[in-house]
């Protein structure tokens, strides 16, 4: 009879694949929440202006909130399948007994998330000023007045 107890080191190091896995998961629906909802406050944002100063608001066509909203949903996206791509990858190469880490992966995410940050900061710098609105005083009923 064959000697079937797990190979402990193994698991371990296959539940930590699986942890970095569930970490990049997370960091994916982060990304794609943020770029949903930096899409959706940037109209809401507009509506509201519009809604006071009866003006619709000038929108830079590259440099806008939708557009790094999309961004980053698209990069959410694009996370999580190369976080899985890396996962088997990690996967077999622990099942074989040859990992290797790599830096490449995190390095590309860094500057990536260091790039959308920065693209992020004119979003927050430039803002159109909101005309001002006259002040009107309330006229009055001319057919209330006693003569």
């Amino acid at each position: 009879m064959r000697n079937k107890l797990p190979n402990i080191d193994r698991i371990r190091e296959h539940q930590a694949n699986e942890r970095t896995f569930l970490a990049w998961l997370r960091t994916s629906i982060a990304l794609i929440s943020f770029g949903f909802a930096i899409s959706r406050f940037g109209i809401f944002l507009r509506q509201i202006n519009a809604a006071f100063t009866q003006q619709e608001s000038i929108v830079n066509p590259l440099i806008n909130s939708e557009n790094l909203g999309i961004f980053l949903v698209v990069f959410g996206i694009i996370t999580i399948v190369l976080a899985a791509w890396r996962y088997n990858q990690i996967f077999w190469q622990i099942e074989q007994g040859d990992y290797r880490p790599k830096r490449l992966p995190v390095l590309i995410m860094t500057g990536a998330v260091i790039v959308f940050g920065l693209l992020s900061i004119p979003l927050l710098l430039i803002r159109n000023q909101l005309p001002q609105r006259p002040v009107s005083t309330p006229k009055q009923n001319q057919s209330f007045h006693i003569r």
